[in-house]
C-alpha cells in the first residue's frame, strides 16, 4: 500500500510541474485518493530530491544561424541591437545582411567549418557581429576577456587553437595591436594578411576594428567586403549543413581560481536556453534590454543575446564596459524595459542612481545572475530604480548559462529566498558526499542533466570526466537545496565554505547577513587560518560613503538573534573596490593574498 501511496503521489507531483504548477489539478487527483489524502501529501517532501521538468514548449532543433533567419523574417523592422558609444544601430533585417559578410569573409580567408575564431573585444558592434557570423559559417566563436594580458591571451589562443582573432585596437589603456605583436612578433612582416607565427602556429589572421592601417592585421571593413555577393548569398545555403549538435561557442571559466578551462557549447544549447530564458522573463518584440554584462561571458551571449534574438527584443549598449552612468542615460534614452546585470553592477547602479536620480520611467524589470544575490540588494534593486519585478536567474557556463529562474508570478519570498523555479526540460538531483541522493529540503551538490549541458572541456577528457560522467550527470560545485514544488537554494561553493571548530559556515549566509547592514555596501566572506580552531571568518566590506570602520563588536551585537555566534566574521577588514572577473564574480583568492600580505605586513 505504501509503495502505491508513493507511486501516486509522484504521479501528482510531476502532473502539477508539467501543467505550470495548476493547484486546481493537484486536488483534483487528491480528491481521487479519498482517506489515503493525508499521507500522500505527506509523502511529497519525503521523496528523493530529484526533478525533471518538462515544460509547456518544446525544444527545437535549429542552429544559431537558423534563428537568426526566423527573427529577420519575423521582425524584420524591429531594432535587433543599438550601440550607444558607437552610434550605430541595426534592425533585425540590416543586422543578418552584415552578418552575412562577415560570415562570407571569414571563409574567404580560408577557414574551414569546425575552425574556431577568437572575439578579443568589449561590447561593441563588431562583438556581435562577429559571434553570428561565426556561427552562420559553421565555425565556433571564442570569447576572450578583454582585460586579459599578453601571457592570459597567449594562453587563451594556445588552448583551443584559434586560427583568426579579431578586436578594437585599443579599450581604455589597452593597445591590443601591441599586446597580440608581444606574444606574435611575426604579425608586422605577415603577407596578405596571412600569419606564420612559431608561437601561435596555429593563428592565421588578426583583424582589428580600426580606420587605421595596421602592419600584418586586415581591419574589420576589409573583412565585410572580402566576400562577393555569390558568397554571402551561399552563406543562407549553408545553414542546411550547420548541425545544432555541433559546437557554437567556446566559453572560458571565469578563472576564480588557476587556469581556466574552455567549455564547448553547440547552437542547440544555445538556442534552447535562450528560448526558455526569454519565455520566463516574458520577453517580446517591445522589450529593450539595456547590456551592462560583457557580452563575451555566458551571461551575455546566451542569457541576453539568445534570449533577444528569440524573442524579437532590441539589446542596447550603453557604452564598451560597464558604467552606471552610461547605463542609467541609455535606459533613459533608449526607454528600455528591462536591465541586465550582476548583483555587483546592480550595487553600483544603485549607488549612482542615488546620485543621478534619473527618471527611469520605462524600466519596468530587472534580471540579475551571474552570482548569487543578497535579499537586501533585491529590495534596494526595486525600490531605488522604481521596478515591478526582479527576477534572478542560476546556472553555469558549463550548462550554457541558466537551470534555474524566476518564474512570472512569484512572490516576494520566492524572489527573495530562491533562485528561481527548475527551468524547462532539464533534470537535476541533489547529492550527498558519497553521491548517495538527499531528501527534498535537504543540502547537498546540485547535480544537472539535459539538453543545456556544454559538450566538453575543450581538448580535455580528464576534466571533462570529473564534472561530467557517462552517466551525462553534471557536477556543479554548488551546495544546494532543492524543494519539492521546483524552487531552489544555494547554499554555497562547496570549494568555499568555511570549517570553524568543526562547524560548518557558508560564505554566503554571512554576506547576506552583512549586506544588510545599514553601514555595509557590499560584503565578502572568506576563510583564513587560525591557530586554534583551524579557519577564522574574515569579511572584506565596501562601506558607505562617510563611513570609516565597522568592528567586530558592531558586528556581534547587530548578529544577535539573528545568526548564531560562530558566524560573524572575526576579521573585518573595509575595501574600497573587490577584485572581480569581467564576469561580476569576486576573485576570493585575490582577497586571501590580501589577507595573507597583511599578516606579513603586521609581523
Amino acid at each position: 500500500m505504501g509503495r502505491n501511496i508513493t507511486t501516486v503521489s509522484q504521479y501528482i507531483y510531476r502532473s502539477s510541474l508539467y501543467r505550470a504548477g495548476s493547484q486546481q489539478h493537484t486536488r483534483s487527483w487528491l480528491r481521487c485518493l479519498s482517506v489515503q489524502r493525508p499521507a500522500a501529501v505527506k509523502s511529497l517532501n519525503a521523496h528523493p530530491a530529484h526533478l525533471h521538468y518538462i515544460g509547456k514548449q518544446p525544444l527545437v532543433y535549429r542552429s544559431v544561424g537558423q534563428e537568426l533567419e526566423l527573427a529577420a523574417a519575423e521582425y524584420g523592422s524591429t531594432e535587433a541591437i543599438v550601440s550607444c558609444h558607437e552610434q550605430k544601430r541595426h534592425t533585425f533585417r540590416s543586422l543578418l545582411e552584415d552578418v552575412d559578410r562577415v560570415a562570407a569573409g571569414l571563409l574567404k580567408l580560408g577557414l574551414k567549418q569546425g575552425d574556431h575564431v577568437g572575439i578579443w573585444a568589449p561590447n561593441n558592434m563588431h562583438w556581435y557581429l562577429t559571434m553570428l557570423g561565426a556561427a552562420r559559417a559553421g565555425l565556433v566563436s571564442v570569447g576572450i576577456n578583454p582585460a586579459f594580458q599578453g601571457p592570459e591571451v597567449d594562453y587563451c589562443l594556445k588552448k583551443v587553437k584559434v586560427k583568426a582573432v579579431i578586436m578594437p585596437e585599443t579599450f581604455k589603456t589597452q593597445n591590443f595591436y601591441e599586446i597580440i605583436k608581444s606574444i606574435c612578433p611575426e604579425l608586422p612582416h605577415s603577407v596578405d594578411g596571412r600569419i606564420n607565427s612559431a608561437n601561435l602556429p596555429h593563428l592565421k589572421h588578426v583583424i582589428i576594428d580600426t580606420p587605421n592601417r595596421l602592419k600584418g592585421a586586415l581591419s574589420f571593413d576589409d573583412l565585410l567586403g572580402l566576400g562577393n555577393s555569390d558568397e554571402r548569398e551561399a552563406i543562407a545555403q549553408l545553414q542546411r549543413y550547420v548541425m545544432p549538435d555541433s559546437g557554437c561557442n567556446i566559453q572560458f571559466t571565469s578563472g576564480t581560481t588557476g587556469k581556466p578551462k574552455a567549455a564547448l557549447l553547440s547552437h542547440y544549447n544555445f538556442v534552447n536556453n535562450g528560448t526558455h530564458i526569454g519565455n520566463r522573463n516574458q520577453l517580446d518584440s517591445n522589450s529593450r534590454i539595456c547590456v551592462q554584462v560583457p557580452l563575451f561571458h555566458v551571461y551575455g551571449v546566451v542569457i541576453t543575446v539568445m534570449a533577444a534574438m528569440t524573442h524579437g527584443s532590441t539589446l542596447v549598449l550603453p557604452a564598451a564596459g560597464f558604467s552606471p552612468a552610461d547605463s542609467l542615460k541609455a535606459i533613459v534614452d533608449e526607454k528600455c524595459t528591462v536591465i541586465h546585470g550582476t548583483p555587483t553592477m546592480y550595487v553600483d547602479l544603485i549607488k549612482k542612481q542615488r546620485e543621478l536620480k534619473l527618471p527611469l520611467k520605462t524600466a519596468k524589470m530587472a534580471v540579475t545572475g551571474g552570482a548569487p544575490c543578497s535579499p537586501q540588494l533585491f529590495l534596494d534593486i526595486k525600490e531605488v530604480l522604481g521596478l515591478d519585478h526582479v527576477r534572478t536567474v542560476y546556472g553555469l557556463t558549463e550548462t550554457t548559462a541558466v537551470i534555474f529562474q524566476s518564474r512570472p508570478g512569484d512572490n516576494n519570498e520566492r524572489i527573495l529566498n530562491t533562485v528561481g523555479h527548475l527551468q524547462d526540460h532539464v533534470e537535476v538531483k541533489v547529492v550527498d558526499a558519497e553521491g548517495h541522493i538527499v531528501q527534498f529540503g535537504q543540502p547537498g551538490e546540485l547535480y544537472v542533466r539535459g539538453y543545456a549541458t556544454m559538450l566538453e572541456y575543450y581538448d580535455d577528457p580528464e576534466k571533462t570526466k570529473e564534472t561530467m560522467g557517462n552517466d551525462k550527470w553534471l557536477k556543479t560545485g554548488d551546495q544546494f537545496i532543492l524543494e519539492a514544488d521546483g524552487y531552489g537554494r544555494i547554499v554555497g561553493r562547496l570549494k568555499e565554505m568555511i570549517i570553524r571548530g568543526g562547524e560548518n559556515i557558508f560564505p554566503k549566509e554571512v554576506e547576506d547577513f552583512l549586506n544588510s547592514h545599514s553601514k555595509i555596501i557590499e560584503a565578502h566572506v572568506i576563510g583564513v587560518p587560525d591557530e586554534r580552531l583551524g579557519e577564522e571568518c574574515c569579511a572584506f566590506v565596501r562601506l558607505q560613503d562617510g563611513v570609516e570602520s565597522i568592528t567586530h563588536e558592531e558586528l556581534k551585537e547587530f548578529a544577535r538573534g539573528k545568526i548564531a555566534h560562530f558566524k560573524v566574521p572575526r576579521f573585518v577588514i573595509p575595501i574600497d573596490q573587490f577584485p572581480r572577473t569581467a564576469s561580476g564574480k569576486i576573485q576570493k583568492f585575490k582577497l586571501a593574498e590580501t589577507y595573507k600580505q597583511m599578516q606579513k605586513e603586521k609581523a
